[in-house]
């Protein structure tokens, strides 16, 4: 598969002339989905969720099918009858050629006083996991981590001891839209020694074959 970054959380996943999308959110570029057979959302927050992307999609292809959580199916359903299927913790899928296992239930605890929402998280072909914002550690091994790098919910400890549980063999960044220029060689050095994996990151638009 190619995997292509694009702005924070959304990643774009290309194989066989089929392409997936994972959380195109209100920080992504306008066109992230459009073009996707099959798009996966995480949860609800805006920055994992637009529905303006999503819609822009829906309408762009007929064809295209949105695989989520039931409070986001809940906001497109009666739009886009039969095209929003809603998933949770031990389904697994086809969509758009890609198998999707879904693992996790909760958003990570941002503050005890900030209701949790719910979060699933994507396990492509066996592997590359998007938790989407949680750190989901699934039953099996996963080649290719989608790591949150930087959020209001996390601090880097948490993240090196992530990477070291799920225990990939790569690690790219993503929910690093608010992660400044001066700080990422900081979390590239840190992460890279202590996480026990390859850590890497692409700049918006970039792509690898995996």
């Amino acid at each position: 598969m190619k995997l292509t970054k694009q702005t924070h959380s959304c990643v774009r996943l290309d194989k066989d002339g089929q392409r997936l999308v994972i959380d195109p959110g209100g920080f992504t570029e306008a066109d992230a989905a459009v073009g996707a057979t099959a798009i996966l959302v995480t949860h609800e927050h805006p920055d994992h969720f637009s529905e303006e992307h999503l819609r822009a999609a829906l309408d762009a292809d007929p064809a295209t099918t949105v695989w989520t959580l039931r409070s986001v199916a809940d906001q497109l359903t009666a739009a886009y009858p039969g095209r929003i299927r809603t998933v949770g913790h031990g389904d697994a899928f086809t969509a758009a050629g890609f198998d999707v296992q879904v693992h996790g239930e909760w958003h990570a605890v941002i503050h005890p006083d900030i209701p949790r929402v719910t979060n699933i998280g994507f396990l492509v072909d066996g592997a590359l996991f998007h938790p989407g914002d949680a750190l989901t550690v699934p039953d099996r091994p996963v080649d290719t981590l989608m790591l949150p790098v930087h959020a209001p919910w996390n601090k880097i400890s948490e993240v090196i001891d992530y990477v070291r549980e799920v225990g990939p063999r790569r690690a790219y960044d993503i929910h690093d839209a608010l992660l400044t220029d001066l700080a990422r060689p900081i979390y590239d050095r840190q992460i890279g020694a202590l996480g026990g994996a390859e850590h890497l990151r692409l700049a918006p638009g970039g792509t690898v074959e995996l």
